[in-house]
């Protein structure tokens, strides 16, 4: 494939992605709003454009066992799924990230049931935050081809040995026809070898995996998942600043829009991040001093610099796109108000709940969660969470 850019489905961008990943073994049970990822694929393979086993499996639950055996022995695994689809593999979900099983996941964001619903939120991703996998968050189309990429250097590389999880919003990105600048194959290639898997199942050389763990190994080998997915980090940037040597396409863990001199600033993840920015730049106009503040990186969390980006400013509003039930706040605030507590300079910080199961969120809204924040902040009113649009 030549660099071209093209107008392109961002589900078709990722499976193209894929391909051009050179991917061994895809395997995937189809669900709403990620199914046409994987349709697409399954005509790469089925039309010989890529040498690669793909797995039409009974379930999602299926379909992550046969990645972690897939990539124990050594081949470049790829799934995807969406919300019930990843509570039902939630289980093997786990275990991949125990075992160190490199393998990339694009997850379709959407809420969970019930209500039944197959609109986008993040409540899926909440459910498994904490399982060991590396999390990043795209915005658009252009950074959800690009993360693709990087998401196997970072999966793959010798020092790291995790899974990685792409999560972008269900219908917003998935569905949406936007420009996509496709980068060539040879680029691809001097950006991501082959891949070579450390200690692989083989019948030359027996290895075991994901034994029996007795009450005398089991904290020791939890820590060594928490150092694992610690010591990933530098891992991710660098994996990030080789793209964006490659390409002129940087990615940063915590990146920042208008918030050098804000006095505060909008926090947000994923899709929302660009109607952000265009309420900032309308509330600029009017004389307010608001930036945004967009977490890319979810897992391992980015804990310093999020506190470069976030000290010295008054207040955060904090965007959450799900309830962290009985905490009375989101997971993305109680998380970001725990790394700030005690700290210097700290802001206070708002929290605002918006857009479950695809409800609407307007730049009318983000301008009134903006300002109703900040007077909220600026009255002491900082606990809790504010459902915004609640009727009733």
């Amino acid at each position: 494939m030549a660099k071209v850019r093209k107008g392109v489905e961002v589900s078709i961008a990722i499976a193209d992605a894929v391909a051009q990943a050179d991917v061994d073994v895809i395997a995937a049970y189809p669900i709403t709003p990620q199914t046409h990822i994987v349709e697409h694929l399954s005509e790469i393979v089925a039309d010989g454009e890529l040498d690669a086993e793909f797995i039409p499996v009974e379930s999602e639950h299926s379909a992550m066992s046969v990645c972690c055996g897939s990539s124990a022995v050594g081949a470049r695994t790829f799934t995807s799924t969406s919300s019930q689809g990843l509570a039902l593999m939630s289980e093997i979900f786990f275990i991949a990230a125990a075992m160190r099983l490199p393998m990339v996941m694009a997850l379709a964001n959407r809420s969970l049931s019930s209500p039944l619903s197959i609109w986008n939120d993040h409540s899926d991703v909440m459910m498994v935050r904490d399982a060991g996998w590396i999390h990043v968050f795209v915005d658009n189309g252009q950074e959800t081809y690009d993360n693709i990429f990087c998401a196997f250097r970072m999966s793959e590389d010798p020092e790291v040995m995790l899974p990685v999880a792409v999560n972008l919003d269900g219908f917003i990105l998935t569905h949406m026809i936007e420009p996509v600048m496709y980068e060539d194959d040879e680029l691809i290639r001097k950006y991501l070898p082959p891949f070579k898997m450390k200690n692989a199942l083989h019948p030359d050389n027996p290895v075991s995996m994901g034994c029996f763990g007795m009450p005398e190994i089991y904290t020791e080998a939890q820590m060594n998942r928490e150092m694992g997915v610690r010591n990933s980090y530098p891992h991710i940037i660098r994996a990030w600043d080789e793209w964006g040597r490659l390409t002129g396409r940087h990615y940063r863990p915590v990146e920042t829009y208008r918030a050098d001199d804000a006095e505060y600033c909008i926090v947000t993840m994923g899709s929302y991040g660009e109607t952000a920015m265009e309420v900032v730049d309308t509330l600029r106009e009017q004389g307010e001093k608001v930036g945004v503040i967009k977490i890319r990186l979810w897992r391992p969390f980015p804990l310093e610099e999020f506190r470069k980006a976030a000290l010295g400013k008054k207040h955060l509003i904090v965007l959450d796109r799900a309830i962290s039930f009985g905490t009375r706040g989101g997971p993305v605030a109680t998380e970001l108000r725990s790394a700030l507590y005690g700290r210097p300079g700290a802001p206070s910080v708002v929290n605002y709940v918006a857009g479950l199961a695809g409800r609407d969120v307007s730049r009318k809204d983000f301008t009134n969660i903006i300002l109703q924040g900040k007077q909220k902040a600026a009255s002491g009113d900082t606990e809790g969470f504010t459902l915004y649009g609640l009727r009733g």
